[in-house]
């Protein structure tokens, strides 16, 4: 763990999608009404973790393949088709186009909401996301309801996190030293990520998973937002 002081952070950039947005609770019962739909032999919940794995792999190929930023939406159709297909299950892209309506309504965790707002009193925050910035400041403006000081996209700069790209361009047009960022995200990957490009992180895990063996460790760990806004002294 990073023993330096966090008094110099002033500004917290969060990952919104499963550390503010509850993916698994907005998209599960819509994920089962599909299979039914589809006539098929599975539960959305046994789909949605074979679903998450597979959008992690599609990112982690554009990336590689430097295939540039091909859209948070994009990556997950693509990466729910494969899916599908991997479990022999028929659709038709009218159902697809149905179901992918569901990410317009994704909705956030209560302790994400009352933790951002107290958080807000002592630093700036801002979303630093793998979405696309229209559809952030939708979510934003009509899910979250919280003002943002600022909202980023990875799509800015033809990456997904956590290329190191996407926290360096965030720190640069934050007009931040890295150390004066804190990311806040409940995956692994993204608070790595972060602190390998210089920020301190807070990891916020409430999927009770563990963090990568790697010597960038979070600074903070802790379960809920609650838990951080005590750890920050707010």
């Amino acid at each position: 763990m990073n023993t330096t002081p966090l008094e110099p952070v002033t500004t917290l950039t969060f990952d919104i999608f499963g550390t503010v947005l509850d993916l698994s609770g907005s998209l599960i019962p819509p994920l089962d009404d599909l299979l039914r739909n589809c006539h098929a032999d599975m539960d959305g919940a046994t789909l949605w973790r074979e679903w998450r794995y597979r959008q992690r792999i599609e990112q982690y190929q554009d990336n590689l393949l430097m295939l540039g930023h091909s859209g948070y939406l994009a990556v997950k159709r693509r990466a729910l088709l494969y899916c599908l297909r991997n479990n022999n299950i028929d659709f038709s892209a009218e159902q697809i186009d149905s179901f992918m309506e569901a990410y317009q309504h994704l909705k956030p965790f209560d302790d994400a909401i009352e933790g951002l707002a107290r958080l807000k009193k002592k630093y700036k925050l801002v979303m630093l996301s793998n979405g696309e910035e229209w559809y952030l400041k939708h979510l934003a403006e009509n899910q979250i309801k919280i003002d943002f000081d600022q909202i980023l996209s990875a799509q800015t700069v033809g990456q997904f996190k956590p290329h190191p790209i996407v926290y360096r361009f965030a720190a640069q047009t934050l007009q931040c030293e890295p150390g004066q960022i804190m990311m806040v995200a409940s995956h692994a990957f993204d608070v790595l990520g972060a602190r390998a490009s210089g920020y301190r992180g807070a990891y916020i895990n409430r999927y009770h998973l563990p963090y990568d063996e790697s010597d960038y460790q979070p600074d903070i760990t802790v379960d809920n937002f609650d838990a951080l806004c005590t750890a920050l002294a707010v």
